[in-house]
């Protein structure tokens, strides 16, 4: 089995006072015929000139037809999606009390000591998140993902050392790889609609079109 990730709003291992406050990490099982579809149908919807669209165009309010249709039960991504969802302080505040047995300052000072005390890469959410996709997807697993930096030849090596079943993990760019920039749009979106709702901005219809998709340690529990 090939799937194809992509990850939004990665910062490393700056998991509070950063751009982002969420992490999400999508993986999609698409042939890359099906995938150029779902590529070309969004820019038959949407017709932005931009070369390589992104989830922000999805998430444009003259394009919402474009994203009800791509999150709905009968558009692309049923069946074949998921997607998972990290608040970073959440995160941050569990490995602290795991360490340190409580919280009892700011997360920013709690951020820069784990980091020096760690070995390097201990806190970034992009491996467990990969880590947990290869189980949740069963099998032997074969991965497409988007060029990262931290996705290193020795960081490749150790995933594969903690998860046998991971057969390979390739980069490529969205750019070139329709089902990675699908992966790319699912991130995107699922990452901004769960920043807007820990601002107190929930959309709620989107927020349950998301929920069949939302695997793991999710920020919408049921």
């Amino acid at each position: 089995m090939e799937i194809a990730c992509d990850e939004s709003g990665s910062e490393g291992e700056k998991l509070v006072g950063g751009v982002t406050a969420v992490f999400a990490h999508a993986a999609v099982r698409f042939s890359h015929s099906d995938a150029a579809a779902c590529v070309e149908s969004l820019r038959d919807m949407i017709k932005s000139p931009a070369q390589e669209y992104k989830a922000n165009h999805l998430l444009r309010t003259k394009n919402r037809w474009a994203l009800l249709w791509f999150l709905g039960p009968d558009g692309p991504l049923a069946g074949r999606a998921r997607v998972q969802l990290v608040d970073k302080r959440r995160f941050l505040a569990s490995r602290v009390r795991a360490e340190f047995g409580s919280v009892t300052g700011p997360l920013e000072l709690y951020n820069d000591l784990l980091r020096v005390r760690g070995p390097r890469g201990a806190l970034d959410p992009l491996f467990p998140a990969i880590l947990r996709a290869v189980a949740q997807w069963g099998g032997p697993v074969s991965i497409v993902h988007d060029q990262q930096l931290s996705l290193t030849d020795g960081r490749i090596r150790q995933l594969k050392e903690l998860a046998p079943r991971l057969e390979s993990l390739v980069l490529a760019d969205s750019q070139f790889d329709a089902r990675v920039q699908v992966a790319d749009f699912l991130a995107g979106i699922a990452r901004r609609v769960a920043e807007e709702e820990l601002h107190g901005r929930p959309d709620r219809e989107v927020i349950e079109l998301l929920m069949p998709f939302v695997v793991g340690p999710g920020m919408w529990r049921a």
